[in-house]
């Protein structure tokens, strides 16, 4: 959602310029991605004066931090009410970044809804860490010609296989 805000930013920040406006949104590309809880005094200052302006820029920060609403519901049912209403405002919002990610969320709407569904108990942390971890291991086998000498580093790595004392150490 932030790519798509900072593109939105950047766009109207080159059509301004072209049309030869004050350029308001300089400088604001850290300002409008940064969580507004993490906003320094100065910066939730600037951020109020830049809301009042009447910028697709600013609808989409807009639709972003209403976005983070969906976080707090506990009911799958009343998070896909609120995921289907901030879907159906914003391809209302001519905002074309904003409307594919809709458009994605329209999608994957039913697993969006199984970690309301799960209580919030589960995590792709740890899938994400298995990912992780066998990048790392393809990176540190590059120079290996074989597959096969690829494919036994990663199952020691990710396994934990025990290795063999004559087996050569990958790393």
């Amino acid at each position: 959602m932030n790519k798509a805000l900072d593109e939105v930013r950047a766009e109207e920040t080159r059509r301004m310029q072209r049309e030869g406006r004050v350029p308001v949104l300089k400088k604001s590309r850290w300002l409008l991605l940064k969580r507004s809880e993490n906003l320094g005094d100065e910066q939730h200052f600037r951020l109020r004066d830049l809301l009042r302006y009447n910028l697709k820029t600013v609808r989409a920060y807009l639709l972003k931090e209403a976005f983070q609403q969906l976080w707090d519901y506990n009911s799958p049912a009343w998070a896909g009410k609120f995921l289907d209403e901030w879907c159906r405002q914003t391809m209302r919002s001519r905002i074309e970044p904003m409307k594919k990610i809709a458009r994605s969320l329209r999608q994957h709407r039913e697993l969006i809804l199984n970690y309301f569904r799960a209580q919030k108990l589960i995590s792709s942390g740890v899938v994400e860490g298995l990912n992780n971890k066998a990048k790392v291991t393809m990176r540190k086998s590059y120079g290996f010609r074989p597959y096969r000498v690829l494919e036994l580093a990663l199952y020691h790595s990710l396994g934990k296989l025990p290795e063999l004392e004559s087996a050569h150490d990958f790393f």
